[in-house]
């Protein structure tokens, strides 16, 4: 069986994205010569591979000989994170979560510096917690937020922090600016966040941040309940349920393609708590 699917495999388009794949923040651009070192192609095959992709729109050529992507890819990203496409891959992930925890819950984008539900599941125990598709939420405030604040560049996470008013909903809130920025690095640190009825009392949340594989942020997941019933207890077991899925979402990600050997944006172990 294998063979048969190994047999179904273009291996020129196999070869077109190890060559896409060479372009890195840290090495924008490629000539001939640099696919040929990297891939075992000759210069001639690379050249032709180049001017292949240059041809339908995927690869630019910044001079003779020199490439750079093109903005297709950025057009076909953007298809992907719209039309509910992510909010289709992720709702099985949340009816199972939320089998298994009995308690809600939801997937988040970050929209207009809000953060916004596109997918949830919920509970059919008493005293659950509602959040419908397309409710949006503060981001300093929430679980889900905060781990969108965490994961953000710094330029545009100092952009957030001082453009929005920050209000106190509750005596949880945190609205000093150092001590949320020093709740923002935890959470960056330990990839995960916490909201202890920082905007509602007696609710509890915990989230996860769903990442590429360069470490991009494009969704997050959470579950959350009433203070009474998510105890530390069970929101550790929801964290431990929420980060193996977060995991199996992300290699959904990439389809039947194989993970790369190396390191992985996601090998730092969970703290001990």
């Amino acid at each position: 069986m294998d063979g048969i699917v190994v047999a179904q495999i273009n291996g020129s388009v196999v070869k077109a994205f190890a060559i896409l794949k060479l372009f890195s923040q840290e090495r924008p651009e490629l000539t001939a010569a640099d696919v040929a070192r990297e891939t075992g192609m000759n210069a001639i095959t690379a050249h032709r591979f180049l001017r292949t992709l240059e041809h339908v729109g995927a690869l630019v050529a910044v001079t003779k000989g020199i490439y750079r992507l093109g903005y297709v890819f950025a057009d076909l990203g953007d298809r992907v994170l719209r039309n509910d496409a992510l909010a289709r891959l992720l709702q099985p992930f949340l009816n199972r979560l939320t089998e298994e925890l009995q308690e809600a819950t939801m997937a988040t984008v970050f929209r207009s510096d809000m953060v916004t539900c596109i997918a949830r599941a919920t509970s059919k125990r008493s005293l659950s917690v509602d959040i419908r598709v397309g409710t949006q939420l503060e981001a300093y405030c929430t679980a889900h937020g905060k781990t969108w604040l965490a994961y953000m560049p710094d330029h545009e996470r100092e952009r957030y922090l001082q453009s929005v008013e920050r209000v106190r909903f509750t005596t949880n809130t945190i609205i000093d600016l150092e001590a949320l920025n020093a709740e923002l690095e935890k959470v960056r640190e330990q990839r995960y966040a916490i909201n202890d009825s920082e905007r509602e009392d007696g609710i509890r949340a915990v989230a996860v941040p769903i990442l590429t594989r360069t470490g991009r942020m494009i969704a997050g997941i959470s579950a959350f309940g009433p203070s009474s019933r998510f105890t530390e207890s069970a929101m550790q077991t929801a964290l431990g349920r929420l980060r193996a899925t977060a995991q199996e979402v992300e290699d959904s990600l990439y389809g039947a393609e194989r993970r790369p050997v190396g390191p992985d944006v996601r090998a730092k172990p969970a703290p001990q708590e």
